[in-house]
């Protein structure tokens, strides 16, 4: 995949991909800017959802490749589209997300509640400019940042993690424990805020090369069900799923600590996750009483599966209730 920093270098990459006709898939929020595109979808909405992609799909006729400029929801859209039309996907993203980097994608269903995707985008390049990152609100800044922190944590653990993966989810997790603090502090730092990109470009490479686990999939259910920020739910779930395989994945996990420069990890989550604003699943309307029904769901998906360690679905609405 071809990878780029600076806006200036988008329609290069574009040229390098075999497209003279992208579509721009983004959110209303990016209408004004200028990027080299024939066509421009600005109907995305969190969590990409179903109705939302398919009239992304539609709006790429006549189209020969996909810009998805934005945050996980309008890469996840564009890669639909790449899927639904096959078509050539550049990225353009402006949080620590990581969707970049995978060819598979999620949506939700908003009637059932639930979170449904696919796979197979045709992944042909990034562009990383992080000045589009300088004005990326606090609480979303905190919250995609912590789930590129959960990405290299469970890269180190997942059952397809490799030594490539290792590497870059080890990179990825010193830059962000080290960069996350200064950047919540001064969101317009552009050398904090550029050092926090690439933290997250290594963190999503590790996810692309290894896989979910078994937080991810605690906070796939969740933000299923209740339609809640991805990041912010990783940023709870990351530490119980931590000690939750601590006793079948210790060394990982010890080196993930050392790499965000603490011997208790989950505690060093848990710390950076506050000072991003999130702490219990409360906090975020999460209904107790349903936290069973979470769990059975959370039980059953890929991530749950791909975790060293088997989790029942009484034990996972456990580990929920540990952060409600």
């Amino acid at each position: 995949m071809i990878v780029r920093w600076g806006l200036g270098e988008l329609e290069d990459v574009l040229g390098e991909v075999g497209s003279s006709r992208s579509l721009l898939v983004a959110s209303s929020r990016w209408r004004d800017l200028e990027v080299p595109v024939a066509k421009r979808f600005h109907g995305v909405r969190p969590h990409a959802p179903v109705e939302t992609v398919e009239a992304a799909i539609a709006a790429a006729d006549g189209a020969d490749g996909v810009v998805a400029l934005g945050g996980g929801s309008a890469i996840d859209t564009g890669k639909a589209v790449s899927v639904g039309r096959r078509l050539p996907l550049v990225s353009v993203p402006t949080t620590y997300a990581g969707a970049e980097w995978t060819q598979y994608f999620g949506m939700r269903d908003e009637a059932r509640r639930t979170k449904t995707g696919g796979g197979g985008a045709l992944l042909g390049g990034v562009v990383y400019e992080p000045r589009l990152t300088l004005d990326l609100p606090r609480e979303e800044s905190g919250g995609t940042a912590m789930n590129a922190l959960a990405h290299c944590a469970e890269a180190l653990y997942v059952r397809g993690h490799n030594p490539r993966a290792d590497g870059h989810a080890l990179a990825g997790a010193r830059l962000i424990a080290a960069w996350l603090p200064p950047v919540l502090e001064d969101g317009r730092d552009l050398d904090a805020r550029t050092h926090l990109l690439e933290g997250a470009r290594e963190a999503g490479e590790a996810l692309g090369g290894s896989g979910l686990a078994l937080g991810h999939a605690l906070a796939q259910a969740l933000g299923g069900r209740y339609g809640l920020p991805h990041g912010a739910l990783n940023a709870i779930c990351l530490a119980p799923a931590l000690r939750f395989n601590e006793s079948v994945a210790g060394d990982a996990i010890r080196r993930f600590g050392e790499a965000i420069g603490s011997g208790n990890p989950a505690a060093r989550v848990e710390e950076l996750a506050r000072l991003a604003g999130f702490t219990r699943l409360r906090e975020l309307g999460v209904p107790e009483d349903e936290l069973g029904e979470v769990a059975e769901a959370a039980a059953a998906r890929p991530g749950t599966m791909a975790s060293p360690r088997p989790a029942s679905a009484a034990e996972i609405e456990g580990l929920l209730r540990s952060v409600w």
